[in-house]
Protein backbone atom coordinates (compact mmCIF):
# COMPACT_ATOMS: atom_id res chain seq x y z
CA UNK A 1 0.00 0.00 0.00
CA UNK A 2 2.87 2.43 1.10
CA UNK A 3 3.92 1.88 -3.03
CA UNK A 4 0.87 3.06 -4.00
CA UNK A 5 0.94 5.80 -1.91
CA UNK A 6 3.98 6.99 -3.48
CA UNK A 7 3.51 6.69 -7.02
CA UNK A 8 0.16 8.92 -6.17
CA UNK A 9 1.94 11.19 -5.07
CA UNK A 10 4.85 11.47 -7.22
CA UNK A 11 2.46 11.67 -10.22
CA UNK A 12 0.85 14.66 -8.81
CA UNK A 13 4.21 16.42 -8.01
CA UNK A 14 5.50 15.64 -11.73
CA UNK A 15 2.11 17.03 -12.98
CA UNK A 16 2.84 20.05 -10.96
CA UNK A 17 6.75 20.38 -12.08
CA UNK A 18 5.80 20.05 -15.44
CA UNK A 19 3.01 22.52 -15.76
CA UNK A 20 5.20 25.45 -14.14
CA UNK A 21 7.78 24.26 -16.94
CA UNK A 22 5.55 26.00 -19.53
CA UNK A 23 4.18 24.71 -22.67
CA UNK A 24 6.56 26.52 -25.07
CA UNK A 25 9.27 24.35 -22.38
CA UNK A 26 8.32 20.82 -22.91
CA UNK A 27 7.29 21.61 -26.93
CA UNK A 28 10.89 22.50 -27.76
CA UNK A 29 13.13 20.29 -25.26
CA UNK A 30 16.60 20.79 -26.03
CA UNK A 31 19.03 17.84 -25.62
CA UNK A 32 20.57 18.83 -21.75
CA UNK A 33 16.62 19.32 -20.69
CA UNK A 34 15.46 15.59 -22.44
CA UNK A 35 18.64 14.12 -20.37
CA UNK A 36 17.48 16.51 -16.88
CA UNK A 37 13.72 14.43 -17.55
CA UNK A 38 15.51 11.10 -17.82
CA UNK A 39 17.43 11.64 -15.14
CA UNK A 40 13.94 12.30 -13.09
CA UNK A 41 12.69 8.84 -14.24
CA UNK A 42 15.57 7.17 -12.43
CA UNK A 43 14.95 9.19 -9.34
CA UNK A 44 11.51 9.28 -9.38
CA UNK A 45 11.21 5.15 -9.58
CA UNK A 46 14.10 5.22 -6.64
CA UNK A 47 11.89 7.17 -4.94
CA UNK A 48 8.60 5.39 -5.38
CA UNK A 49 10.08 2.11 -5.17
CA UNK A 50 12.52 2.62 -2.17
CA UNK A 51 14.18 -0.76 -1.37
CA UNK A 52 11.36 -3.02 -3.01
CA UNK A 53 12.47 -4.33 -6.40
CA UNK A 54 9.88 -7.38 -6.42
CA UNK A 55 7.61 -7.54 -9.26
CA UNK A 56 4.27 -7.16 -7.37
CA UNK A 57 5.54 -3.66 -6.35
CA UNK A 58 6.58 -2.97 -9.67
CA UNK A 59 3.37 -3.70 -11.13
CA UNK A 60 1.52 -1.85 -8.21
CA UNK A 61 3.00 1.09 -9.12
CA UNK A 62 2.51 0.58 -13.21
CA UNK A 63 -0.88 0.08 -11.92
CA UNK A 64 -1.37 2.98 -10.43
CA UNK A 65 0.54 5.72 -12.84
CA UNK A 66 -2.11 3.96 -15.51
CA UNK A 67 -5.07 4.13 -13.37
CA UNK A 68 -4.20 7.71 -12.77
CA UNK A 69 -3.54 8.99 -15.81
CA UNK A 70 -6.86 6.99 -17.24
CA UNK A 71 -8.68 8.53 -14.03
CA UNK A 72 -7.39 12.34 -15.00
CA UNK A 73 -8.28 11.84 -19.07
CA UNK A 74 -11.82 10.73 -18.13
CA UNK A 75 -12.17 13.44 -15.80
CA UNK A 76 -10.77 15.87 -17.87
CA UNK A 77 -13.31 14.77 -20.74
CA UNK A 78 -16.38 15.36 -18.28
CA UNK A 79 -15.35 18.33 -16.38
CA UNK A 80 -13.93 21.93 -18.78
CA UNK A 81 -12.65 22.85 -15.34
CA UNK A 82 -10.45 20.23 -14.55
CA UNK A 83 -9.19 19.61 -18.03
CA UNK A 84 -8.24 23.39 -18.00
CA UNK A 85 -6.62 23.20 -14.74
CA UNK A 86 -4.77 19.57 -15.65
CA UNK A 87 -4.45 20.17 -19.35
CA UNK A 88 -3.95 24.03 -19.78
CA UNK A 89 -6.01 25.96 -22.31
CA UNK A 90 -5.05 27.73 -25.29
CA UNK A 91 -3.81 31.44 -24.63
CA UNK A 92 -3.35 34.25 -27.69
CA UNK A 93 0.01 35.28 -27.97
CA UNK A 94 -0.78 37.67 -31.59
CA UNK A 95 -4.60 39.56 -31.43
CA UNK A 96 -5.82 42.19 -34.15
CA UNK A 97 -1.83 42.82 -35.32
CA UNK A 98 -0.26 42.94 -32.43
CA UNK A 99 1.65 40.69 -29.45
CA UNK A 100 -0.24 39.75 -25.94
CA UNK A 101 2.31 40.72 -24.01
CA UNK A 102 1.01 39.51 -21.15
CA UNK A 103 0.49 35.72 -22.52
CA UNK A 104 4.15 35.71 -24.01
CA UNK A 105 5.24 36.96 -20.36
CA UNK A 106 3.32 34.26 -18.52
CA UNK A 107 4.32 31.44 -21.06
CA UNK A 108 8.09 32.95 -21.66
CA UNK A 109 7.63 33.69 -25.25
CA UNK A 110 10.04 35.88 -27.09
CA UNK A 111 8.80 38.22 -30.04
CA UNK A 112 11.52 36.47 -32.10
CA UNK A 113 10.37 32.76 -31.58
CA UNK A 114 6.66 33.46 -32.62
CA UNK A 115 8.32 34.93 -35.64
CA UNK A 116 10.15 32.02 -36.22
CA UNK A 117 7.20 29.75 -35.77
CA UNK A 118 4.90 31.87 -38.52
CA UNK A 119 7.71 31.61 -40.58
CA UNK A 120 8.09 27.89 -40.06
CA UNK A 121 4.12 27.69 -41.20
CA UNK A 122 5.17 29.30 -44.13
CA UNK A 123 4.09 32.59 -42.94
CA UNK A 124 6.49 35.90 -43.86
CA UNK A 125 4.84 39.10 -41.89
CA UNK A 126 3.28 39.00 -38.81
CA UNK A 127 0.96 41.65 -40.17
CA UNK A 128 -0.21 38.85 -42.26
CA UNK A 129 -1.68 37.25 -38.98
CA UNK A 130 -5.11 37.46 -37.28
CA UNK A 131 -4.72 35.97 -34.54
CA UNK A 132 -1.48 33.16 -33.45
CA UNK A 133 -2.67 30.91 -30.36
CA UNK A 134 -0.21 29.07 -28.18
CA UNK A 135 -1.95 25.07 -27.95
CA UNK A 136 -2.28 23.25 -25.33
CA UNK A 137 0.36 21.16 -26.57
CA UNK A 138 3.07 23.60 -26.66
CA UNK A 139 2.54 24.27 -30.47
CA UNK A 140 1.64 27.91 -32.36
CA UNK A 141 -1.71 27.68 -34.92
CA UNK A 142 -1.42 30.95 -37.06
CA UNK A 143 -4.35 32.14 -38.32
CA UNK A 144 -3.97 34.47 -41.45
CA UNK A 145 -5.62 37.47 -42.72
CA UNK A 146 -7.86 36.23 -45.89
CA UNK A 147 -6.87 38.87 -48.70
CA UNK A 148 -8.25 39.42 -51.88
CA UNK A 149 -5.85 38.38 -54.92
CA UNK A 150 -6.10 41.95 -56.43
CA UNK A 151 -5.46 44.02 -53.35
CA UNK A 152 -1.91 42.99 -51.52
CA UNK A 153 -2.66 45.38 -48.69
CA UNK A 154 -6.00 44.75 -47.71
CA UNK A 155 -7.77 42.64 -45.50
CA UNK A 156 -10.86 41.49 -46.85
CA UNK A 157 -14.00 42.47 -45.27
CA UNK A 158 -17.09 40.70 -44.65
CA UNK A 159 -19.18 42.95 -47.24
CA UNK A 160 -21.12 41.09 -50.12
CA UNK A 161 -19.62 41.52 -53.11
CA UNK A 162 -21.36 44.06 -55.53
CA UNK A 163 -21.46 44.76 -59.38
CA UNK A 164 -19.42 46.59 -60.94
CA UNK A 165 -20.82 50.17 -61.96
Amino acid sequence: MDVILRAAFIFFFVWLILRGMGKRELAQLNPFELVLLIVMGDLIQQAVTLEDHSVVGAMAIISTLALLTLATSWISLRSGWFARLFEGEPAPVWKDGAPVERTMRQERIRFEELEAEARKQGIARLEDVLVATLEDDGTISFLRIERDEDEDDEPRGNEPNRPAA
